[in-house]
């Protein structure tokens, strides 16, 4: 007779739509680790904005209905896949991503997207790394080539890929300027990696950030929300400059002729197109920052699985962020 199958608390999305089609069902199927996976217990689960887009059906992808959200996840290992030798059955894990959705008790990831979960952080913090971390790696250094010596503004830098953003160019040797929208979010990036923070909703911050940089300007731009500020961004670079575009809300007017003056860049970054050997780096780098000590992921607001649709309106209509928000389990 087959043994039984045990079930377990997830949120489930059956259409695309606002937060309330955030549905936690109780009596989801475990999802079983199959070849080169492993089965996590999940203790935390990071929210990101991208995925209120893939939920709201707005996104370039869009899963297969009905699907779980939820990549980056820290927990427990439960059971392994065949062929995986990395990790065994009570280590303490983070993924970058998850096969079967992270808002839910257990979840499955494929091996090569699951890393050892230092002892010095918390699941709290946990749930922090995967996507926050990678991403900032992957825009100042894979994609945006920064340099020690180099500026670096780090535009909304209170939230999860900002303070991330912050705490790894500071310890690499760049310059750090960082918005901010309260002065709350201002202390934190500023004990977080910034040598200057500016507040964003100050109406004269951008001449404020030139009186900082000089005429030079800044060389690289961390661009969290380019559909408000890419045009600006583009005054304020130096020759040669980048705009990282990390995020993005809808279309924006800009000038190319601001480009050709400065012979600037704009450059998309998207961790989805990471290689195997790009993530492998970023992990090296930040498990390296974790046990020398400056990697520490700054937990924001926390919600039980039960508040999923409340975290999914807060991280879009909040009025300040406060580093990386969580799910709880």
């Amino acid at each position: 007779m087959a043994a039984t199958r045990r079930v377990m608390r997830a949120v489930r999305v059956f259409e695309f739509g606002g937060p309330e089609v955030l549905k936690l069902q109780s009596d989801v199927l475990v999802p079983v680790a199959k070849e080169n996976q492993v089965l996590i217990k999940v203790h935390a689960c990071g929210v990101n904005p991208v995925e209120t887009y893939i939920r709201s059906g707005t996104y370039a992808r869009k899963p297969a209905l009905p699907y779980t959200p939820g990549s980056d996840v820290s927990g427990v290992i439960e059971s392994v896949g065949e062929h995986v030798t990395a990790f065994k059955k009570g280590d303490r894990v983070f993924t970058l991503e998850t096969v079967s959705g992270g808002y839910a008790e257990y979840a499955v990831a494929a091996a090569n997207r699951v890393f050892p979960l230092p002892d010095k952080l918390d699941f709290r913090q946990g749930a922090a790394l995967g996507v926050p971390y990678f991403t900032a790696y992957r825009a100042l250094f894979q994609k945006g080539c920064a340099k020690a010596g180099e500026s670096v503004l780090v535009h909304g830098a209170s939230g999860g890929v900002g303070l991330a953003a912050c705490q790894i160019a500071r310890a690499c040797g760049l310059k750090v300027l960082g918005t901010a929208g309260t002065e709350e979010g201002m202390n934190v990036i500023l004990r977080n990696g910034a040598h200057q923070a500016f507040n964003h909703r100050d109406p004269n911050y951008i001449e404020r950030i030139k009186e900082c940089t000089g005429p030079e300007g800044v060389d690289i731009i961390i661009e969290m929300l380019s559909n408000v500020n890419l045009d600006a961004d583009l005054q304020l670079l130096a020759r040669t400059g980048r705009v990282m575009v990390v995020g993005c809300r809808g279309r924006v007017e800009i000038n190319p002729r601001d480009t050709m003056s400065k012979e600037s860049s704009i450059i998309g970054v998207s961790l989805f197109l990471a290689t195997e050997e790009e993530r492998q780096e970023c992990a090296t780098v930040l498990l390296d920052g974790i046990e020398a000590g400056w990697l520490k992921p700054i937990v924001g607001l926390e919600y039980p699985l039960e508040k999923v649709s409340k975290a999914h309106e807060d991280i879009i209509c909040s009025s300040g962020a406060r580093g990386k928000m969580v799910l709880l389990l």
